[in-house]
């Protein structure tokens, strides 16, 4: 069996892509109760498509084709933060477009096997590496934040330094605005921050094959 795959489509282009999701599939109708402020639509042939718009439902309203088209269509600055262990990529954007950006490196070790020489002092290397990483991310994060009105943020990268970056007393401002799903990203450049600042706004659409397609 297939496994299902995710597509980013912006708000201009849902409408089309609804319209040739109907023509490949044979139309389909939307399923109730979706959770989540997601929409499910079952085509006739079997293919399923969930809709899951960018901002959660409190900050959507209630779930429909116009909502979502709508919802990835406002022009919300968007805060994004992508940190790995090679650096850091902090923007806003808006309309998919950077408005304000920076990026840098900071080196931490990866991990090694147990039992290493000097493991202690390794881990508090290692450790105090990812610090600095947080430390530099957060501290250039507010400057180029602090130009703007922030509607929401976009976290990416390695989860766990992403959500340090944002709890940085630094960021602390930010900390309560609604969050976009967290996208995994490489190394965190100028191009990966552009081409996340073009994707935040995004409906997440998770399309599963119908069991003929999937079977063949």
């Amino acid at each position: 069996m297939a496994e299902p795959r995710t597509v980013l489509v912006s708000g201009e282009r849902l409408a089309g892509w609804l319209e040739r999701f109907a023509q490949r599939n044979g139309g389909y109708t939307i399923d109730e109760g979706s959770p989540g402020g997601a929409l499910t639509l079952s085509a006739s042939n079997g293919c399923r498509a969930v809709l899951v718009p960018p901002l959660p439902p409190e900050a959507t309203g209630a779930p429909s084709v116009e909502a979502l088209t709508a919802a990835a269509g406002e022009p919300r600055a968007v805060a994004l933060i992508l940190v790995r262990r090679g650096g850091y990529s902090v923007g806003v954007a808006r309309n998919g477009r950077l408005l304000a950006s920076k990026t840098g490196t900071r080196y931490v070790q990866s991990r090694t096997a147990a039992g290493g020489w000097s493991q202690q002092r390794f881990a508090r290397r290692r450790a105090n590496q990812a610090s600095s990483l947080v430390q530099a991310a957060a501290e250039h994060a507010s400057a180029v934040f602090s130009a703007h009105p922030i509607d929401c943020v976009q976290l990416g990268g390695d989860r766990t330094l992403a959500l340090e970056v944002l709890a940085h007393p630094a960021l602390a401002q930010y900390g309560h605005l609604p969050r976009l799903p967290f996208t995994a990203v490489p190394d965190p450049r100028l191009a990966v921050l552009q081409r996340a600042a073009a994707e935040a706004m995004s409906v997440r659409i998770t399309i599963t094959d119908p069991p003929a397609a999937a079977a063949g």
